[in-house]
């Protein structure tokens, strides 16, 4: 019986994989308990009722900390960690065109203000809009 419930598991965790929800990794958590209870008693009266519990425990708790645990992971990976860090400007940027690098890729960017910032210069990027990178002279 404890077969069973450990390939139920190990299905749960692939579907996991296919969709990172966070949802089927607790599902999951929850077979491989009832397999280890498996072990003790084949009575699926006990063990259903025990998977339930164990899925609605795993839900409820162990979910949020996951989720905000990949939370934090994305927005650390995402275009908002380019905001706030200083660039170099590889090509003249002015209002309507430039250059600048950071972290050795080359990025589209514009300034805000009428001012053209000079090749070489540090700027600060204030935000970005899709691939373009908005900027103002570092100071």
């Amino acid at each position: 019986m404890w077969q069973m419930w450990a390939v139920a598991g190990a299905v749960l965790v692939i579907l996991e994989m296919l969709t990172p929800a966070m949802f089927f990794l607790n599902l999951a958590l929850a077979c491989f308990g009832v397999a280890a209870a498996a072990f003790f008693t084949v009575d699926l009266y006990v063990l259903v009722p025990l998977w339930v519990v164990l899925s609605a425990i795993f839900l409820l708790f162990l979910r949020p900390l996951l989720n905000r645990r990949h939370a934090a992971q994305s927005t650390a990976t995402g275009m908002g960690q380019y905001v706030g860090k200083t660039a170099k400007v590889l090509e003249t940027v002015g209002k309507d065109s430039g250059v600048i690098g950071i972290f050795g890729e080359r990025w589209e960017a514009r300034t805000e203000y009428n001012e053209k910032i000079p090749v070489g210069s540090n700027v600060v990027i204030e935000r970005n809009d899709n691939l373009t990178m908005y900027v103002k002279k570092e100071k």
